[in-house]
């Protein structure tokens, strides 16, 4: 492989100077947190995943609620919240049909409910990612399709116990990915997502894979990756990254011990790409602006953290 040295140093700053504006805000600290203006204008996920509003969220709301589910509902749970990505979605799915199970959906009730909301003029989807949209069951509306997707998983493939009983967070990928309108790169968010709860409990250094805004960030961090896979390239950053935080004089703030994870640096090189989209235009690639302006939200985050990773904020 060869660095664009420049460029590859800035995935470390980039890295280390959002982590320091989340540290920032948490210890409320007032407002701008950072003297970089690309960072000051543009929304950008945080450095640990786990750490931003909807991972939090389905800490909080889907995962650890006052009732305890068994390993079977919060595998649907968790995939359902996920395929929507969006609390809106969630919470009114929860008023209409109640305790959010297996037992409890049927195609035809969450129909009625999402169609409904749909036609009242409401987003259904999160747009921070595109769930796959085409008409693999047949329907025309894509939450219909979305719907006959979790009827086959759940009611007739019982995917939950394959999930339950896989050996690895690669073997819950596969099985995630045979699905279709679950792409890669979905399937390893939802594998991700699973493995914060108490379904599974596998090492996050076991498995990787590359989502597309990860394969653009590494290329413009890399003049070629000759030797390397995309995945390779995420595993050397992760075995690499406290020797070039000391290399670049970064002080960067773990979470305690917990180290940046093969999913934060995968989705570091995604933010880095829109990033460099305003530092660096002339790595060109197939987008070219930055979506998302920065908002600041009204009131501070409670955080939380997976209860076995004995990490406290």
């Amino acid at each position: 492989m060869k660095k664009r040295d420049e460029v590859y140093d800035i995935y470390w700053y980039f890295a280390y100077e959002r982590q320091n504006i989340w540290y920032k805000k948490l210890n409320g600290e007032e407002m701008p947190y950072t003297e970089d203006k690309i960072l000051q204008e543009y929304k950008f996920c945080n450095s640990y995943r786990v750490l931003d509003r909807v991972s939090q969220y389905l800490l909080k709301n889907v995962i650890y609620t006052d009732k305890e589910y068994s390993k079977s509902d919060m595998v649907f749970r968790i995939i359902l919240f996920k395929i929507f990505n969006l609390e809106d979605t969630w919470e009114y799915i929860e008023e209409n049909i109640g305790d959010i199970t297996i037992d409890t959906f049927s195609f035809k009730k969450y129909n009625e409910i999402l169609s409904k909301r749909r036609k009242e003029g409401h987003v259904l989807y999160n747009d921070a990612y595109i769930s796959c949209a085409n008409k693999a069951y047949g329907y025309d509306i894509k939450h219909q399709n979305h719907l006959a997707l979790l009827e086959e998983m759940f009611l007739k493939d019982k995917v939950d116990k394959k999930i339950i009983y896989a050996n690895s967070m690669e073997e819950v990928f596969n099985i995630l990915k045979f699905y279709p309108l679950i792409g890669n790169f979905m399937a390893y968010q939802l594998a991700t997502d699973i493995n914060y709860s108490d379904v599974t409990d596998f090492k996050e250094d076991t498995f990787t894979m590359a989502g597309p805004g990860a394969k653009r960030g590494i290329d413009k961090c890399f003049e070629n990756i000759k030797g390397y896979t995309y995945e390779g390239i995420i595993k050397y950053m992760y075995e690499h990254q406290e020797e070039e935080f000391k290399r670049l004089n970064l002080d960067f703030k773990y979470l305690g011990e917990r180290k940046l994870q093969y999913i934060d640096i995968q989705n570091i090189f995604c933010e880095t790409d829109k990033y460099l989209r305003q530092r660096k235009p002339e790595l060109a690639s197939n987008r070219v602006k930055i979506k998302k302006k920065y908002v600041p939200k009204n009131g501070r985050i409670e955080y939380i953290l997976p209860r076995k990773w004995n990490v406290e904020i």
